[in-house]
């Protein structure tokens, strides 16, 4: 049995399932087989070069490590016809150490005195854990895991110019999220949660600030930039995910997939093999995917956190009354966000002191974990609710 949580899974994996990687195959094959796994929506379904017997007991997380490390390999054999596992794994080790961020905590936990296999674990395990975070359990099939194909990318890139050219992954990224904006914009209806999903969105995002990219309309998208057509399927697959994401798609939000398609010279049967494949993907394995359960899953996301920012704060009543108390500032600042909106100044100086408060309170660290930040304001919303008495001395103060 392999046991992807434990160590020395990737090499048992490799010697028991490497010679599943077609050496021979096109791009358009390898691509659609990956599609059909789930990998490019974020949701590994059952992949068919696992026994049963073996992924019996596996979780999502470990699925989508399989996912990953199955997926690198076989583009690896594609790319270069070498079937070493050995050779393998030394380049996506060099791959991943070039491609982590400044500030990515990718390799904190990777030690460099361990087998290569051994080094590649933790590297992945790192990898897709940088998803796990407050929004993830029911999120991250969707706004996060699907742009871990992006790492596949960039893999490619690696092995063709024998490194990852800077600022490769921020281009794609920010290619990303402008089809992806402009995908939403194409809806015929806006609702208010369409800017909720884009916050979501954009807290899985590693290199971008959405508030700093522009999107007025596809032929001021670079797309020529990405000629590979691995690039062209995958930026074809998120728009269809970004519009499908309410479950449904007008005729000008498939007009908007085409014209998409032919900015990036995809052919028609092409771009209508991805749109369909999506709806396909989600009626089969709608009732497995968390994000689908609910009839509008952000509203649940943001109905379930205010029930746990609630028990946190309860939990925490008396720390937070200590903490609130010695900080005046923060105090008057938060009563007055009672009765009047505050500015982007003010808005700024209590995130930056309420993270504080929380960096002295453990159980309050959730806020301060990747996506966390997006509750801030129901923390905002609760402690006045939660806390009356030390709000009506603040007043008694003013």
């Amino acid at each position: 049995m392999i046991n992807p949580s434990a160590s020395g899974w990737i090499d048992k994996f490799l010697d028991r399932y490497a010679s599943i990687a077609p050496e021979n195959t096109t791009m358009r094959l390898f691509y659609r087989n990956v599609r059909n796994s789930g990998f490019i929506y974020g949701h590994v379904t059952a992949p068919d070069y696992v026994s049963v017997s073996e992924r019996k007991g596996w979780i999502p997380e470990e699925m989508t490590k399989v996912a990953l490390l199955h997926t690198l390999y076989s583009l690896y054999v594609l790319e270069t016809k070498d079937t070493d596992t050995g050779n393998f794994i030394k380049h996506a080790i060099l791959f991943y150490k070039q491609m982590a961020p400044e500030g990515f905590s990718l390799l904190k936990k990777v030690l460099p005195a361990a087998p290569p296999g051994h080094e590649l674990e933790d590297l992945l395990d790192e990898r897709v854990k940088t998803n796990d975070n407050i929004i993830s359990r029911n999120f991250s099939h969707i706004l996060t895991n699907a742009l871990l194909f992006m790492d596949v990318l960039a893999f490619r890139q690696y092995l063709t110019k024998s490194e990852l050219p800077e600022r490769y992954l921020k281009n794609l990224e920010e290619t990303v999220v402008r089809v992806v904006l402009l995908a939403l914009r194409s809806k015929k209806k806006q609702s208010e949660y369409d800017s909720l999903l884009i916050k979501l969105f954009e807290s899985s995002l590693r290199y971008t600030k959405i508030s700093a990219v522009s999107a007025d309309s596809l032929s001021k998208i670079e797309l020529k930039n990405f000629a590979c057509d691995l690039e062209k399927f995958y930026l074809m697959d998120i728009a269809g995910m970004a519009i499908w994401t309410d479950g449904m798609a007008d005729a000008a939000e498939i007009g908007f997939l085409f014209m998409l398609a032919a900015e990036l010279r995809i052919d028609d049967e092409t771009a209508a093999e991805s749109i369909a494949s999506f709806d396909v993907f989600i009626k089969q394995h709608k009732k497995d995917i968390p994000y689908f359960k609910y009839s509008n899953p952000v509203k649940h996301f943001y109905d379930h956190a205010a029930q746990t920012v609630t028990v946190l704060i309860n939990r925490n009543k008396n720390r937070l009354i200590r903490e609130l108390s010695n900080n005046g500032e923060l105090m008057v600042l938060l009563t007055h966000s009672t009765h009047r909106s505050l500015d982007d100044k003010e808005k700024k100086k209590v995130k930056k002191q309420l993270l504080e408060i929380c960096k002295t309170v453990p159980s309050l660290t959730i806020f301060l974990l990747p996506g966390g930040s997006l509750l801030l304001p129901l923390l905002i919303k609760f402690i006045p609710q939660l806390l009356p008495s030390v709000f009506n001395e603040n007043l008694e103060k003013e």
